[in-house]
């Protein structure tokens, strides 16, 4: 099994506190995705989330093939990280760090992504050619969407 990370941080001209609002309350996810992935949240959610929950969606990655995806928050210590994890769907292994510093600018989101494919010598071909890329163009996706909600002078 090929395991990748993939590492990004976003400056946040926010506080901490509407910061961890923003991104803690899971039905703020699709503002957050390209519009393109289709993403359709198929549960019902609190407006913040909690170590143990289950987010259950369908995202249409690839040639508009809807795929399930559930995802759990594992791990979470309010307002400077958590981590969520796919228990179903089209990755092998999904685990997804986010964490929120302060700095001298606003707030500092730190994601690490440690994922892994499927079919091996494919899953490998597949994501130089493509998983790569589209991961990379939604981190950037989310960044400018987070300078227009955030960082945008008044």
């Amino acid at each position: 099994m090929k395991l990748y990370k993939l590492e990004d941080k976003t400056l946040i001209n926010t506080s901490m506190e509407h910061c961890w609002d923003f991104f803690s309350n899971p039905k703020n996810l699709p503002i957050i995705t390209p519009e393109y992935l289709s993403f359709n949240i198929k549960n019902e959610l609190p407006e913040r989330m909690y170590e143990g929950l289950i987010i259950e969606y369908t995202v249409n990655p690839i040639m508009k093939v809807p795929l399930t995806w559930i995802s759990e928050i594992t791990f979470m210590k309010k307002p400077f990280y958590f981590v969520d994890e796919q228990r179903f769907g089209p990755y092998k292994f999904w685990h997804h760090q986010h964490y929120f510093e302060n700095s001298s600018n606003g707030i500092i989101m730190k994601d690490i992504v440690y994922y892994s494919l499927h079919f091996s010598f494919i899953g490998k071909l597949v994501h130089s050619l493509i998983v790569r890329k589209k991961l990379e163009h939604i981190f950037q996706y989310r960044k400018n969407i987070i300078d227009n909600l955030f960082n945008e002078e008044s």
